[in-house]
């Protein structure tokens, strides 16, 4: 999905997730998701992924995989986590499972399992990078909003 809207902080209130969906766009991409309390000031309310995450948390099946999103981290961890966007919508795996999907990673390697986990906690943007789908695993989401996504998809 391109979204071209201008590059900015936007902020949408989620009443499901008891906070604030707050996105970072650059361009035509989602270069960070955060859920805070309160939005910022200069946060903008309108962008078209609003509607879409309001529906999935309505129950909606939404895999997000169409939406570009900008992973400015270390290559390695961006294979991590672009393997995360292949985990479909309701579905859970494992970090082992994880580190099979990803080329040249080997889940008995505790190098390849650190490397995962700060992948995952430092995802950031959760909900398009779909690190709830990782048990056994953090997320880049805080543990309550995961939580609550995992039931979410359950």
């Amino acid at each position: 999905m391109s979204t071209m809207t201008a590059a900015g902080i936007y902020a949408h209130e989620s009443p499901l997730l008891d906070c604030f969906l707050q996105l970072g766009v650059a361009g035509d991409r989602v270069v960070s998701v955060s859920f805070p309390e309160d939005a910022p000031e200069d946060a903008n309310d309108d962008h078209p992924l609003f509607d879409r995450v309001d529906a999935y948390l309505d129950g909606a099946a939404d895999d997000f995989d169409d939406v570009a999103v900008g992973l400015t981290v270390p290559t390695d961890q961006r294979a991590v986590l672009e393997a995360v966007r292949n985990v479909p919508y309701g579905d859970r795996i494992t970090l082992d499972t994880l580190l099979t999907m990803v080329a040249e990673r080997d889940p008995e390697d505790e190098a390849d399992r650190q490397l995962a986990r700060t992948a995952l906690a430092e995802n950031p943007v959760p909900l398009f990078v779909p690190d709830h789908r990782v048990s056994n695993a953090p997320s880049g989401a805080p543990e309550r909003v995961a939580r609550r996504l995992r039931e979410l998809e359950s």
